[in-house]
């Protein structure tokens, strides 16, 4: 039988929880079984944990996963649908509804319906804090708790009173215009250099590269259309006639199917992860000590066009931010003006 199972808490008693797939003849054999029910909401049969039924599922005491209350876990699946249905991008799906478990399972012998406002400190307290969690991370959370108790009707929380971390005023990491020529002449493979290049030269995150088709690149009017970027909204980003020229000798080599750049299986999305490893490599080949990621190259891209002298409005429909104050903070990263500030050190 293919079927996976863990230990989950319900009513504060641990029970073991079986998904498999649909089969009429399994679910009449699970019915036949002691004390088994149903979660619609999560689609699985759960049945007390037994050492019996530990030996019917193959489960053993040190392989099970932390107990997580059943109640929590239907009510991330439900949050989950929720932001499904509201068109979150996956990534924040994810990223929104683990963070939720993480706060409901902190109150894992807890109703719902009773956590407070007073238990959210507690949490930020005991929990962040104690474990010097990212700025970012808790933002993730607090957006998480804000969303979920603002959907659900039977609430002890006060959405309103729930405040957000203090952001930390962090600059973007940029760049020289050497460092990046260095960074896109490392590969001598025309896809790896293609794909860098294309990021630096359009300022795109990495998903977006991944996801931009072979149609979306319009060579006509020198522009790439992005589909459903952050926030899903579209947006184009001018072409340089350089890349325009690299795509067209990628292309002619590679012939896409599906996506402009695609795994080793045609037609499939080239992975993130290999992504930031042909970084890596470009990096250490440029002989770069510094931590360059991705997005490094977005921020050099952004900055770079404002030294140029690109007004900041162009730079932000380029980028996609939805605020002006995002795109504003490149210009503490400028060197422009600050190149012609004279140091009194020199009249010494």
């Amino acid at each position: 039988m293919d079927y996976s199972a863990q230990i989950i808490v319900h009513n504060k008693a641990p029970r073991i929880a079986v998904k498999y797939a649909n089969n009429p003849e399994l679910i009449a054999r699970f019915r036949k079984l002691n004390d088994a029910k149903w979660s619609a909401t999560l689609k699985v049969w759960h049945l007390p944990d037994t050492q019996e039924n530990r030996t019917r599922f193959n489960l053993a005491p040190m392989v099970l996963k932390p107990l997580i209350a059943l109640d929590k876990i239907e009510q991330v699946e439900i949050f989950k649908k929720y932001l499904n249905t509201k068109r979150y991008s996956p990534n924040t799906v994810k990223t929104y509804s683990e963070a939720l478990q993480t706060f409901l399972t902190y109150f894992n012998d807890r109703e719902i319906k009773t956590i407070n406002n007073n238990d959210v400190v507690d949490f930020y307290t005991n929990y962040i804090l104690e474990k010097k969690l990212s700025i970012s991370y808790q933002n993730q959370i607090v957006n998480a708790i804000k969303l979920y108790f603002k959907i659900i009707k039977e609430t002890s929380i006060i959405v309103e009173k729930i405040f957000r971390p203090k952001t930390e005023k962090l600059l973007p990491n940029v760049l020289s215009k050497e460092e990046i020529k260095m960074i896109l002449t490392a590969h001598s493979n025309i896809k790896h250099k293609t794909m860098l290049s294309l990021i630096y030269s359009c300022g795109l995150r990495r998903s977006e590269l991944t996801n931009i088709k072979p149609n979306e690149i319009d060579s006509k009017r020198n522009i790439v259309i992005i589909k459903q970027g952050k926030g899903r909204k579209d947006r184009i980003a001018p072409l340089s006639q350089g890349i325009l020229i690299m795509l067209r000798e990628y292309y002619k080599t590679h012939k896409p199917i599906t996506y402009l750049f695609e795994g080793r299986e045609a037609g499939s999305k080239y992975d993130e992860r290999s992504l930031a490893e042909v970084l890596k490599q470009a990096v250490e080949k440029a002989k770069i000590k510094k931590p360059v990621s991705l997005h490094w190259l977005r921020h050099s891209y952004a900055t770079h066009l404002l030294e140029a002298g690109t007004d900041l409005r162009y730079i932000q429909e380029i980028l996609g931010h939805k605020s002006s104050k995002t795109t504003e903070i490149y210009t503490h990263v400028s060197t422009k003006s600050l190149q012609n500030v004279k140091s009194p050190f020199d009249d010494l």
